[in-house]
């Protein structure tokens, strides 16, 4: 057995910090501390702010030929 006393329950995850603002997340907007700063990064996603980087495949380059015909 475990040496916990009863009804002591160990959380799913550790805690962590809003990628927003970084006060401690809360569970009802995890990641986030509040539904201000979810909104927040979700606004910054549908407007563009944020962007996956995307670099082109030098083996196609090297090769010569061109899919574009």
């Amino acid at each position: 057995m475990t040496d916990k006393p009863e009804g002591v329950v160990t959380p799913l995850r550790a805690k962590t910090s809003c990628p927003e603002c970084g006060k401690p997340s809360v569970r009802e907007s995890y990641p986030f501390c509040s539904p201000r700063c979810k909104a927040v990064d979700l606004n910054r996603w549908l407007s563009g702010s944020y962007a996956i980087p995307v670099r082109d495949d030098e083996d196609e380059d090297s090769d010569g030929n061109s899919e574009a015909g």
